[in-house]
C-alpha cells in the first residue's frame, strides 16, 4: 500500500510539473525572444553609401540596356511593317513595350523612393 502512494504522489508532481511549470517557461522564452530592444546606429551615410552607389548603378545600367532593346525593336518593327508580317510586328512591339518599361524603370524607381 506504501507503494502505491508514492506513486500516487510521483505522478501528481510530475503531473503539476507539465501543467503549470512547462507552459510558463516556454512563455518566458518565447517573450524574451519576440522583446525588441531599439537600436541606435551612428553613421548610417558610411554603411549606405556603398549600398546607394550600387543601387543607382544597377539602375542606369538596367536603363541603358532598356533604350538599346527600344532601337533595336523599334528597327525590327520598321522592317517588318515594310514587309507585312504581322508576327514579326507582333514580337517587335512586344520588345518596343519591354524596352521602354527597363528604360522607364530607373524614373518610377526615383518617383517611389528607392
Amino acid at each position: 500500500m506504501k507503494r502505491e502512494n508514492i506513486t500516487v504522489t510521483t505522478f501528481s508532481r510530475k503531473n503539476r510539473f507539465k501543467k503549470h511549470i512547462v507552459p510558463m517557461a516556454a512563455g518566458i522564452i518565447t517573450a524574451a525572444s519576440l522583446y525588441a530592444l531599439p537600436v541606435h546606429a551612428s553613421g548610417v551615410s558610411e554603411v549606405l553609401n556603398p549600398i546607394n552607389n550600387l543601387k543607382t548603378l544597377v539602375l542606369a545600367i538596367i536603363g541603358a540596356v532598356g533604350v538599346i532593346i527600344l532601337a533595336k525593336n523599334v528597327m525590327e518593327f520598321a522592317q517588318a511593317y515594310q514587309q507585312q508580317d504581322s508576327s514579326s510586328m507582333n514580337s517587335a512591339l512586344k520588345g518596343i513595350v519591354a524596352g521602354l518599361i527597363m528604360a522607364g524603370i530607373s524614373a518610377v524607381m526615383t518617383f517611389l523612393g528607392f
